[in-house]
Protein backbone atom coordinates (compact mmCIF):
# COMPACT_ATOMS: atom_id res chain seq x y z
CA UNK A 1 0.00 0.00 0.00
CA UNK A 2 1.09 3.39 -1.01
CA UNK A 3 2.01 5.54 1.77
CA UNK A 4 0.49 9.08 1.88
CA UNK A 5 2.12 11.73 0.09
CA UNK A 6 3.10 14.73 2.15
CA UNK A 7 5.45 17.99 1.04
CA UNK A 8 9.19 17.47 0.84
CA UNK A 9 10.19 19.61 4.05
CA UNK A 10 7.47 17.59 5.83
CA UNK A 11 8.17 14.35 8.54
CA UNK A 12 6.06 11.12 8.30
CA UNK A 13 5.07 9.88 11.79
CA UNK A 14 5.44 6.21 11.42
CA UNK A 15 2.41 4.83 12.97
CA UNK A 16 0.35 8.59 13.15
CA UNK A 17 -0.19 9.15 9.86
CA UNK A 18 0.28 12.65 10.22
CA UNK A 19 2.02 15.27 8.22
CA UNK A 20 4.24 17.49 10.35
CA UNK A 21 6.08 19.57 7.42
CA UNK A 22 3.85 22.74 8.41
CA UNK A 23 5.28 22.23 11.81
CA UNK A 24 8.68 21.21 10.77
CA UNK A 25 8.52 24.36 8.78
CA UNK A 26 7.30 26.78 11.53
CA UNK A 27 9.69 25.52 14.04
CA UNK A 28 12.35 25.31 11.38
CA UNK A 29 12.12 29.36 10.49
CA UNK A 30 13.54 31.21 13.76
CA UNK A 31 16.98 28.92 13.24
CA UNK A 32 16.69 29.59 9.50
CA UNK A 33 16.56 33.65 9.90
CA UNK A 34 18.97 33.92 13.05
CA UNK A 35 21.50 32.14 10.77
CA UNK A 36 20.90 34.04 7.98
CA UNK A 37 20.97 36.96 9.79
CA UNK A 38 24.36 35.53 11.85
CA UNK A 39 25.82 35.28 7.85
CA UNK A 40 25.22 38.96 6.82
CA UNK A 41 26.69 40.49 10.37
CA UNK A 42 30.07 38.18 9.55
CA UNK A 43 29.73 39.36 5.69
CA UNK A 44 29.39 43.24 6.84
CA UNK A 45 32.01 42.44 9.41
CA UNK A 46 34.33 41.15 6.80
CA UNK A 47 33.88 44.31 4.63
CA UNK A 48 34.21 46.59 7.05
CA UNK A 49 38.10 44.98 8.18
CA UNK A 50 38.73 44.45 4.49
CA UNK A 51 37.63 48.25 3.81
CA UNK A 52 39.88 49.43 6.99
CA UNK A 53 42.92 47.27 5.99
CA UNK A 54 42.65 48.53 2.59
CA UNK A 55 42.57 52.74 4.12
CA UNK A 56 45.62 51.98 6.50
CA UNK A 57 47.82 50.84 3.39
CA UNK A 58 47.10 53.89 1.51
CA UNK A 59 47.39 56.23 4.86
CA UNK A 60 50.13 54.25 6.16
CA UNK A 61 53.35 56.73 5.73
CA UNK A 62 56.56 55.50 4.48
CA UNK A 63 59.49 55.94 6.56
CA UNK A 64 60.99 59.66 5.50
CA UNK A 65 64.42 59.47 4.46
CA UNK A 66 67.30 61.67 6.25
CA UNK A 67 69.00 62.21 3.77
CA UNK A 68 67.53 65.62 1.63
CA UNK A 69 68.68 63.95 -2.00
CA UNK A 70 66.87 60.76 -1.43
CA UNK A 71 64.15 62.66 0.26
CA UNK A 72 63.57 64.57 -3.07
CA UNK A 73 63.69 61.36 -4.91
CA UNK A 74 61.14 59.87 -3.29
CA UNK A 75 58.72 62.88 -3.38
CA UNK A 76 59.56 63.06 -7.62
CA UNK A 77 58.50 59.41 -7.72
CA UNK A 78 55.23 60.57 -5.57
CA UNK A 79 54.70 63.76 -7.93
CA UNK A 80 54.98 61.18 -11.23
CA UNK A 81 52.50 58.43 -10.13
CA UNK A 82 49.82 61.59 -8.37
CA UNK A 83 49.98 63.24 -12.01
CA UNK A 84 48.18 59.95 -13.61
CA UNK A 85 45.97 60.43 -11.11
CA UNK A 86 44.72 63.70 -10.66
CA UNK A 87 41.82 65.38 -12.00
CA UNK A 88 42.00 67.05 -15.36
CA UNK A 89 40.51 70.15 -13.91
CA UNK A 90 43.41 69.86 -11.46
CA UNK A 91 46.28 69.64 -14.01
CA UNK A 92 45.04 72.10 -16.51
CA UNK A 93 45.34 74.73 -13.42
CA UNK A 94 49.06 73.49 -12.72
CA UNK A 95 49.69 74.30 -16.33
CA UNK A 96 48.47 77.11 -16.39
CA UNK A 97 50.16 78.37 -13.33
CA UNK A 98 53.30 77.65 -15.53
CA UNK A 99 52.50 79.13 -18.80
CA UNK A 100 55.99 81.07 -20.11
CA UNK A 101 53.81 82.91 -22.52
CA UNK A 102 51.13 83.81 -24.12
CA UNK A 103 49.36 86.00 -27.14
CA UNK A 104 46.53 86.07 -29.50
CA UNK A 105 48.48 83.48 -31.25
CA UNK A 106 50.38 81.22 -28.67
CA UNK A 107 50.31 79.77 -25.25
CA UNK A 108 53.92 78.39 -24.30
CA UNK A 109 53.78 76.04 -20.89
CA UNK A 110 56.74 74.94 -19.07
CA UNK A 111 56.11 70.55 -19.17
CA UNK A 112 56.32 69.26 -15.86
CA UNK A 113 58.29 66.09 -15.38
CA UNK A 114 56.67 62.58 -16.25
CA UNK A 115 53.58 64.20 -18.14
CA UNK A 116 52.95 62.15 -21.44
CA UNK A 117 52.11 64.46 -24.32
CA UNK A 118 50.18 62.33 -26.06
CA UNK A 119 47.74 59.30 -24.89
CA UNK A 120 48.97 55.81 -24.94
CA UNK A 121 49.07 52.01 -23.58
CA UNK A 122 49.14 52.47 -19.73
CA UNK A 123 48.68 55.92 -19.91
CA UNK A 124 45.46 57.42 -18.17
CA UNK A 125 46.51 61.65 -18.16
CA UNK A 126 48.19 63.53 -20.94
CA UNK A 127 48.68 66.96 -22.05
CA UNK A 128 46.50 66.49 -25.21
CA UNK A 129 43.46 65.43 -22.64
CA UNK A 130 43.67 68.89 -21.06
CA UNK A 131 43.78 71.28 -23.79
CA UNK A 132 40.28 71.70 -23.87
CA UNK A 133 40.24 72.31 -20.10
CA UNK A 134 43.52 74.54 -20.24
CA UNK A 135 41.38 76.87 -23.20
CA UNK A 136 38.22 77.43 -21.05
CA UNK A 137 40.67 78.90 -18.22
CA UNK A 138 42.55 81.08 -20.62
CA UNK A 139 39.70 82.39 -22.49
CA UNK A 140 36.55 81.53 -21.27
CA UNK A 141 33.67 78.60 -21.50
CA UNK A 142 33.25 79.02 -25.29
CA UNK A 143 37.11 78.79 -26.14
CA UNK A 144 38.51 76.62 -28.97
CA UNK A 145 40.57 73.59 -27.51
CA UNK A 146 44.14 74.72 -27.83
CA UNK A 147 46.53 72.57 -30.64
CA UNK A 148 49.97 71.20 -30.03
CA UNK A 149 52.83 72.82 -32.53
CA UNK A 150 55.38 69.67 -31.12
CA UNK A 151 55.93 67.47 -28.56
CA UNK A 152 58.49 66.70 -26.07
CA UNK A 153 59.22 62.78 -24.44
CA UNK A 154 57.60 62.23 -21.06
CA UNK A 155 60.77 62.33 -19.09
CA UNK A 156 61.61 65.41 -20.85
CA UNK A 157 60.81 68.96 -19.42
CA UNK A 158 60.54 72.58 -20.39
CA UNK A 159 59.59 74.96 -23.13
CA UNK A 160 56.17 73.37 -25.36
CA UNK A 161 54.37 75.42 -27.45
CA UNK A 162 50.44 75.25 -28.22
CA UNK A 163 48.56 77.39 -30.82
CA UNK A 164 44.92 78.67 -30.18
CA UNK A 165 43.98 77.66 -34.21
CA UNK A 166 44.80 75.28 -35.78
CA UNK A 167 46.22 77.26 -39.12
CA UNK A 168 48.75 78.71 -36.66
CA UNK A 169 49.92 75.34 -35.18
CA UNK A 170 50.38 73.82 -38.89
CA UNK A 171 52.70 76.94 -39.30
CA UNK A 172 54.80 76.52 -35.99
CA UNK A 173 54.86 72.75 -36.99
CA UNK A 174 56.01 73.75 -40.76
CA UNK A 175 58.87 75.69 -38.51
CA UNK A 176 59.88 72.60 -36.65
CA UNK A 177 59.68 70.50 -39.85
CA UNK A 178 62.16 72.85 -41.80
CA UNK A 179 64.34 73.56 -39.31
CA UNK A 180 63.83 77.21 -38.69
CA UNK A 181 63.31 76.91 -34.88
CA UNK A 182 66.70 77.15 -32.95
CA UNK A 183 66.32 73.95 -30.27
CA UNK A 184 68.51 74.08 -27.36
CA UNK A 185 68.61 71.84 -24.24
CA UNK A 186 70.37 71.59 -21.01
CA UNK A 187 71.26 67.94 -20.14
CA UNK A 188 73.68 66.62 -17.40
CA UNK A 189 76.17 64.00 -18.44
CA UNK A 190 77.60 61.21 -16.06
CA UNK A 191 81.07 61.82 -18.00
CA UNK A 192 82.72 64.84 -19.66
CA UNK A 193 82.54 64.78 -23.73
CA UNK A 194 85.84 64.82 -25.37
CA UNK A 195 86.45 67.67 -26.87
CA UNK A 196 84.49 69.93 -24.83
CA UNK A 197 82.41 71.40 -28.17
CA UNK A 198 81.43 70.02 -31.49
CA UNK A 199 78.94 68.27 -33.59
CA UNK A 200 77.97 64.45 -33.82
CA UNK A 201 76.95 63.99 -36.93
CA UNK A 202 75.61 60.18 -37.54
CA UNK A 203 72.53 58.63 -38.47
CA UNK A 204 70.21 56.60 -36.33
CA UNK A 205 68.10 53.51 -36.79
CA UNK A 206 65.79 52.13 -34.45
CA UNK A 207 67.00 48.15 -33.86
CA UNK A 208 65.84 45.13 -31.94
CA UNK A 209 67.68 44.30 -28.78
CA UNK A 210 68.00 40.27 -28.49
CA UNK A 211 68.37 38.66 -25.09
CA UNK A 212 66.24 37.88 -22.21
CA UNK A 213 64.03 41.59 -22.81
CA UNK A 214 63.68 41.30 -26.59
CA UNK A 215 62.79 45.60 -27.10
CA UNK A 216 63.34 47.87 -29.31
CA UNK A 217 66.28 50.78 -29.10
CA UNK A 218 67.31 53.82 -31.20
CA UNK A 219 71.11 53.02 -31.93
CA UNK A 220 73.93 54.49 -34.28
CA UNK A 221 73.95 53.86 -37.53
CA UNK A 222 77.49 55.21 -38.66
CA UNK A 223 78.62 55.43 -42.55
CA UNK A 224 82.67 54.30 -41.87
CA UNK A 225 83.85 51.40 -39.41
CA UNK A 226 87.15 50.25 -38.62
CA UNK A 227 88.58 47.12 -40.03
CA UNK A 228 92.06 45.70 -39.37
CA UNK A 229 93.07 49.59 -38.30
CA UNK A 230 91.74 51.19 -41.38
CA UNK A 231 88.77 53.11 -41.99
CA UNK A 232 86.31 51.29 -44.54
CA UNK A 233 82.62 52.20 -45.36
CA UNK A 234 79.74 50.25 -43.41
CA UNK A 235 76.65 49.16 -45.08
CA UNK A 236 74.27 51.40 -44.28
CA UNK A 237 70.50 50.62 -43.51
CA UNK A 238 67.70 51.96 -45.65
CA UNK A 239 65.31 52.87 -42.61
CA UNK A 240 68.49 55.39 -41.08
CA UNK A 241 67.82 58.65 -40.23
CA UNK A 242 70.44 61.83 -41.06
CA UNK A 243 70.81 62.91 -37.25
CA UNK A 244 73.03 66.15 -36.13
CA UNK A 245 73.68 67.43 -32.72
CA UNK A 246 75.97 70.50 -31.73
CA UNK A 247 77.10 70.59 -28.06
CA UNK A 248 79.20 72.42 -25.52
CA UNK A 249 80.20 71.83 -22.14
CA UNK A 250 79.08 74.57 -20.12
CA UNK A 251 80.68 73.26 -16.92
CA UNK A 252 82.38 70.53 -15.68
CA UNK A 253 84.28 68.00 -12.68
CA UNK A 254 86.14 64.96 -13.18
CA UNK A 255 82.81 62.91 -13.41
CA UNK A 256 80.25 64.92 -15.01
CA UNK A 257 79.35 68.07 -16.91
CA UNK A 258 76.60 70.58 -17.85
CA UNK A 259 75.78 70.34 -21.32
CA UNK A 260 74.04 72.44 -24.13
CA UNK A 261 72.95 70.39 -26.59
CA UNK A 262 71.22 72.06 -30.01
CA UNK A 263 69.79 69.35 -31.88
CA UNK A 264 69.83 70.58 -35.75
CA UNK A 265 67.73 67.33 -36.28
CA UNK A 266 64.95 66.49 -35.04
CA UNK A 267 65.09 62.24 -34.72
CA UNK A 268 63.48 60.22 -32.32
CA UNK A 269 65.67 60.30 -29.04
CA UNK A 270 68.17 61.71 -30.89
CA UNK A 271 69.87 63.99 -27.73
CA UNK A 272 69.97 60.57 -25.63
CA UNK A 273 71.13 58.23 -28.33
CA UNK A 274 74.05 60.51 -29.58
CA UNK A 275 75.15 61.51 -25.81
CA UNK A 276 75.14 57.67 -24.59
CA UNK A 277 76.33 55.80 -28.10
CA UNK A 278 77.80 58.92 -29.67
CA UNK A 279 80.63 60.38 -26.76
CA UNK A 280 80.21 57.97 -24.14
CA UNK A 281 78.35 60.69 -21.70
CA UNK A 282 74.40 59.31 -20.91
CA UNK A 283 72.61 61.72 -19.11
CA UNK A 284 71.97 61.15 -15.95
CA UNK A 285 68.31 58.91 -15.11
CA UNK A 286 68.77 57.79 -18.70
CA UNK A 287 67.97 54.00 -17.40
CA UNK A 288 67.13 53.40 -21.18
CA UNK A 289 70.40 53.86 -23.06
CA UNK A 290 72.84 53.41 -20.36
CA UNK A 291 73.44 50.02 -21.65
CA UNK A 292 72.71 48.40 -25.15
CA UNK A 293 71.73 45.27 -24.50
CA UNK A 294 69.77 45.58 -21.72
CA UNK A 295 66.68 47.43 -19.61
CA UNK A 296 68.38 48.32 -16.35
CA UNK A 297 68.86 51.07 -13.83
CA UNK A 298 71.79 53.35 -15.26
CA UNK A 299 74.96 52.82 -13.38
CA UNK A 300 76.78 54.94 -11.33
CA UNK A 301 80.70 55.83 -10.26
CA UNK A 302 81.02 55.15 -6.81
CA UNK A 303 81.99 59.32 -6.56
CA UNK A 304 78.61 60.26 -8.35
CA UNK A 305 76.63 58.37 -5.77
CA UNK A 306 78.86 59.65 -2.81
CA UNK A 307 77.88 63.70 -4.41
CA UNK A 308 74.30 62.90 -4.61
CA UNK A 309 73.76 60.92 -1.57
CA UNK A 310 72.49 58.22 -2.89
CA UNK A 311 73.07 53.92 -3.18
CA UNK A 312 72.93 52.60 -6.37
CA UNK A 313 70.13 50.37 -5.16
CA UNK A 314 68.43 53.96 -5.63
CA UNK A 315 69.13 54.31 -9.25
CA UNK A 316 66.60 53.80 -10.60
CA UNK A 317 64.83 56.55 -9.00
CA UNK A 318 66.77 59.11 -10.77
CA UNK A 319 64.82 61.33 -13.50
CA UNK A 320 66.32 61.89 -16.73
CA UNK A 321 68.18 65.57 -16.45
CA UNK A 322 67.38 66.64 -19.98
CA UNK A 323 65.82 70.43 -20.10
CA UNK A 324 64.27 71.93 -23.45
CA UNK A 325 65.59 75.05 -21.91
CA UNK A 326 65.31 77.46 -25.05
CA UNK A 327 63.43 78.16 -28.25
CA UNK A 328 63.86 80.90 -30.72
CA UNK A 329 60.74 80.86 -32.84
CA UNK A 330 60.86 83.12 -35.96
CA UNK A 331 58.38 86.08 -36.92
CA UNK A 332 55.39 84.73 -37.42
CA UNK A 333 51.44 86.02 -38.35
CA UNK A 334 51.19 89.33 -36.70
CA UNK A 335 54.34 89.34 -34.97
CA UNK A 336 57.14 90.97 -36.72
CA UNK A 337 60.52 89.62 -34.78
CA UNK A 338 61.28 86.48 -33.50
CA UNK A 339 60.95 85.42 -30.03
CA UNK A 340 62.75 83.82 -27.26
CA UNK A 341 61.67 81.75 -24.91
CA UNK A 342 63.46 80.45 -21.94
CA UNK A 343 62.58 78.16 -19.02
CA UNK A 344 64.78 77.90 -15.92
CA UNK A 345 65.39 74.16 -15.36
CA UNK A 346 63.19 71.93 -12.58
CA UNK A 347 64.06 71.96 -8.99
CA UNK A 348 65.66 68.27 -9.21
CA UNK A 349 67.38 69.47 -11.87
CA UNK A 350 69.25 72.44 -9.95
CA UNK A 351 69.73 70.31 -7.07
CA UNK A 352 71.44 67.82 -8.73
CA UNK A 353 73.52 70.77 -10.10
CA UNK A 354 74.76 71.50 -6.98
CA UNK A 355 75.30 68.16 -5.60
CA UNK A 356 77.54 67.52 -8.33
CA UNK A 357 79.68 70.97 -8.12
CA UNK A 358 78.56 72.13 -11.53
CA UNK A 359 77.96 76.30 -12.12
CA UNK A 360 75.46 77.10 -14.44
CA UNK A 361 76.19 79.95 -16.84
CA UNK A 362 76.32 83.42 -14.96
CA UNK A 363 73.32 84.97 -16.92
CA UNK A 364 71.27 82.14 -14.84
CA UNK A 365 72.11 82.10 -11.90
CA UNK A 366 70.38 85.51 -11.08
CA UNK A 367 67.76 84.73 -8.28
CA UNK A 368 65.21 87.11 -10.33
CA UNK A 369 65.33 84.30 -13.30
CA UNK A 370 62.19 82.64 -12.35
CA UNK A 371 60.79 79.92 -14.13
CA UNK A 372 59.53 80.22 -17.32
CA UNK A 373 61.41 83.77 -18.19
CA UNK A 374 60.66 85.35 -21.16
CA UNK A 375 62.87 87.25 -23.24
CA UNK A 376 61.62 88.74 -26.39
CA UNK A 377 63.86 89.88 -28.55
Amino acid sequence: MAAPSCNALGLWVRGSGQCLGSRFILACQPFCSSAAASGTLNAQRLAEKLRSQKQEQKTRKQPVPTNPVQRRVQELVRFTQQLQRVHPNVLAKALSRGIVHQDKDLVVINKPYGLPVHGGPGVQLCISDVLPILAKMLRGHKAEPLHLCHRLDKETTGVMVLAWEKEMAHQVQELFRTRQVVKKYWAIAVRVPVPSAGVVDIPIVEKEVQGPQQHYKMTLSPGYRMDNGKMVRARTSRNAHVAVTQYQVLSSTLSSALLELQPITGIKHQLRVHLSFGLDCPILGDHKYSDWNKLAPQKLSVGTLKKLGLKQAKARHIPLHLHARQLVLPALGSRKEELNLVCKPPRYFLCSLRRLDLRMPSQDQSGDDEAGHLRAQ
